[in-house]
């Protein structure tokens, strides 16, 4: 069946329970799985309480693909939409920085003036594929880069040398201002 353009694929539908496996608790609440797929990759995926499943393959030669079951039957594929590197690290990004800010904010809510914003790297930023410390961010904002996030994994109070890739979600704490500089920066140089 295809979706909103996209058409699923046989990677969606076969689904060999046997080889299906847990690699346990994911995030303290899920169960990820995964299941290998002969010849083609890996398939990793969480059930939702909908009874959905959603998730990705990651093919050998490379590619990936997001995928959505149908609600009726779990292990058929409502869509399988094609990922490059970049897309798929910046939906990791925003689906993982939300629930870090929050976290953040909520342990700056004590403190007046303390701010927590995420900013996504652009393809068109001048910092994309140039390392943290080449941005100077703290030197010329004022505000400080305390994790970021990229396919889905977050790296927590990156060093100078982290080089920053587009799609990147880059969590922020400053003030108003200091984080207004440092969208700018981020954005335009």
């Amino acid at each position: 069946m295809a979706v909103a353009g996209f058409p699923a694929t046989a990677i969606c539908v076969l689904r060999p329970r046997a080889a299906r496996y847990s690699s346990g608790v994911y995030a303290g609440v899920m169960n990820l799985e995964e299941t290998p797929l002969p010849g083609i990759g890996m398939r990793r995926d969480v059930m939702l309480a909908t009874g959905r499943r959603v998730g990705v393959v990651i093919k050998r030669e490379g590619g990936m693909e997001l995928i959505i079951s149908e609600k009726q039957d779990p292990d058929a594929c409502q869509a399988a939409i094609p990922l490059t590197s970049e897309e798929a690290s910046a939906i990791g990004g925003l689906l993982g920085a939300p629930q870090l800010v929050a976290g953040l904010s909520a342990e700056h809510s004590e403190l007046p003036g303390v701010n927590t914003q995420q900013f996504v790297i652009s393809q068109d930023s001048p910092y994309a594929d140039h390392t943290l410390g080449d941005t100077h961010l703290r030197t010329r904002t004022h505000a400080s880069i305390v994790a970021i996030s990229r396919s889905g994994q977050v790296f927590a109070s990156p060093s100078p040398t982290f080089e920053l890739e587009a799609g990147d979600v880059v969590v922020v704490v400053g003030t108003a201002e200091g984080l207004d500089k440092a969208a700018h920066l981020l954005n335009h140089g």
